[in-house]
């Protein structure tokens, strides 16, 4: 029996290692969907994830791409399939994470004549699928439309696109013949381990052994060189800062580690960045200046696989381009140790302060949760090995700041596009890719009104099938949409706007229950210890529903003075009913951290 060219695309993905596609159905596909029925039956399995929307399958398979370090695959149907893809496509785009979108389109002998759902897919997925997205027009082409979707997926860690019209789908798979015009390709990609020449590397040495207050600053492409990454603070008396994709790259119990930097970040990170004479950049492409060393502070050194992301963001004297685990290991031994000294003991005594005072803002009354205890609390809690994801709002500042990680957790957020909507998709994802590890979405209340709550009927499908059911969902219940609403504040100098910033009332706890998860309503601090405890030892996911003070400022790691004149101002323009609460949390926050204008 001959095969199908939709059977065909399973089977090569297999070859692949593909083992999960997550999409949702739709004509356009109807050709794929079969062929993944039968694979199924046939034994040579690859499992279709249904997500409740298309963009969250796209968010998925980046979270997939993230928690798992191999290929993610989302498949949506034509039309309006396709579009509602591109979210979390420049998601993954944008955070450097290999994904393929299989996509339908109308039948060939149909393009170019208007008809029903046929768009332009060459043209709208030409931007975030630049590196590679074609059509297939005939049988011959699909295995080098599928294998070079893949390596080159891989190879550049980007989205790729492959499109398949309907009528393709259903026609007989045909080898390209061995005859002109015919490409023939084959299944396989290892990453190649590049370093950069030996002088280079001489040079990046003797620069930071110049140094005598060296910054180190790591991304998501220091992830397989947390050991070297250290070992070079230890030699240098250094410290290390965290982007918000490296978050899990380094422990937080190292007394070097500065935590986050940038708008979400710590006020050590800012410090260290603010004195330092060396900054070395692993894996990171961070992108706010005005967070780094001022221009002509520090000589730079930038080690990065991507030619393309070196010397962007500072002007650094050597770029490194090459793997950062290779790369490091060549750099070391070549690097003089340096005694700890003065700028060591005083990175190591900010940390000490931040935490100190981490735990005194957690402590901070509020009315009637201050988020940031529901953090607090969590992270001498999380078990070991846990996956977190963080979505876009006040949450990401507390997943960012509040947590202590330990060697082997993982976390990650949407670094780059900062989307909306990504924070329970990633963590179900973390879940199909490891069903042994717990898994911590921490999002808001906007998000999960989002969709977050559509995706808890994914959970409420899935859940049964983990090894470890623990998938725990934090909401934090403000009825705002915080981070937008103290951006206003602290930026703009306006008053809370109640038509663009409420939200409706929701008991997510209620609705966690009604989908046979579990709810937890927490409504006081007293209950929060309690609360992650039962969730944390639950025999099924859970949501924990905190009502929030949305009144409990998100702040930067300093405050400026106009950020405080701007404050203030919005004070001003509040109704005099409203300004109790946010003066009350000026006292305990804003006003201590207001820092001269630099």
């Amino acid at each position: 029996m001959a095969t199908k060219v939709s059977d065909y695309v399973f089977r090569r993905l297999g070859e692949w290692g593909v083992r999960r596609v997550y999409g949702y159905p739709g004509d356009g596909i109807n050709g794929l969907l079969g062929a993944l029925n039968r694979i199924s039956r046939d034994g040579r399995h690859i499992e279709f994830i249904q997500t409740r929307h298309e963009e969250m399958a796209a968010f998925m398979a980046c979270g997939h791409a993230k928690f798992s370090g191999k290929l993610g695959v989302c498949l949506a149907t034509s039309g309006p399939g396709a579009i509602h893809l591109l979210n979390g496509l420049y998601d993954a785009k944008m955070d450097h994470a290999p994904v393929l979108a299989i996509v339908g389109q109308a039948a060939r002998t149909a393009i170019g004549g208007d008809y029903q759902q046929e768009v332009d897919l060459q043209n709208l997925f030409k931007d975030v699928a630049h590196e590679y997205v074609h059509t297939a027009m005939s049988p011959e082409q699909v295995r080098h439309l599928i294998d070079r979707a893949v390596r080159i997926a891989l190879s550049e860690r980007t989205p790729t696109c492959l499109i398949l019209p309907k009528d393709v789908q259903e026609l007989d798979y045909a080898s390209p013949p061995h005859e002109h015009d015919t490409v023939h390709t084959s299944v396989g990609y290892v990453a190649p381990e590049v370093t950069p020449p030996e002088r280079e590397v001489e040079r990046a040495a003797r620069l930071i052994d110049e140094g005598n207050k060296v910054a180190i600053l790591v991304g998501a492409g220091a992830a397989s060189a947390a050991a070297e990454v250290v070992e070079l603070a230890q030699m240098t008396g250094g410290g290390i800062a965290k982007a918000l994709l490296g978050r899990a790259v380094v422990a937080d119990d190292l007394p070097f580690v500065t935590g986050a930097i940038g708008l979400l970040g710590t006020k050590p990170s800012w410090d260290m960045m603010m004195d330092c004479d060396t900054l070395v950049v692993v894996g990171s492409s961070f992108p706010y200046s005005e967070f780094l060393p001022r221009e002509g502070q520090a000589r730079g050194v930038q080690i990065d696989i991507d030619a393309r992301l070196v010397g962007m963001r500072y002007p650094m004297e050597v770029n490194l381009v090459g793997d950062a685990r290779a790369t490091l290991r060549d750099l070391l031994p070549r690097v003089a140790r340096k005694p700890v000294g003065a700028w060591r003991e005083r990175i190591e005594e900010g940390v000490r302060d931040w935490w100190h005072l981490i735990d005194e803002r957690a402590h901070v009354a509020a009315t009637p949760i201050n988020p940031q205890l529901l953090f607090w609390e969590l992270s001498s809690r999380l078990p070991d090995g846990c996956i977190l994801s963080s979505d876009s709002g006040s949450s990401a500042n507390w997943w960012a700041r509040d947590l202590k990680l330990r060697p082997g957790m993982m976390a990650s957020i949407s670094g780059s596009l900062a989307t909306m909507g990504c924070g329970v998709p990633y963590a179900l994802a973390a879940k199909f890719a490891h069903p042994e590890r717990v898994a911590i979405a921490l999002v808001g209340d906007g998000a999960m009104q989002m969709n977050g709550m559509a995706e808890l009927l994914t959970v409420k499908r899935y859940w049964q099938q983990w090894s470890d059911p623990r998938l725990v969902v934090l909401v934090l219940n403000n009825r705002d949409l915080n981070q937008v609403t103290w951006e206003m504040r602290a930026m703009e100098g306006d008053a809370r706007y109640d038509a663009s910033q409420e939200l409706p009332d929701m008991n997510y706890a209620a609705f966690a229950d009604l989908l046979g998860l579990r709810g937890i309503r927490v409504e006081k601090p007293s209950e929060i210890g309690e609360a992650w405890d039962l969730a944390l030892s639950a025999d099924r996911p859970v949501v924990i529903d905190a009502l929030v003070d949305p009144d409990v400022p998100p702040l930067p790691p300093h405050i400026t003075l106009e950020q405080s004149k701007a404050f203030l101002m919005s004070i001003l323009k509040t109704p005099a009913h409203e300004r109790g609460g946010i003066l009350r949390q000026a006292i305990g926050h804003v006003f201590p951290a207001i820092a001269p204008k630099s």
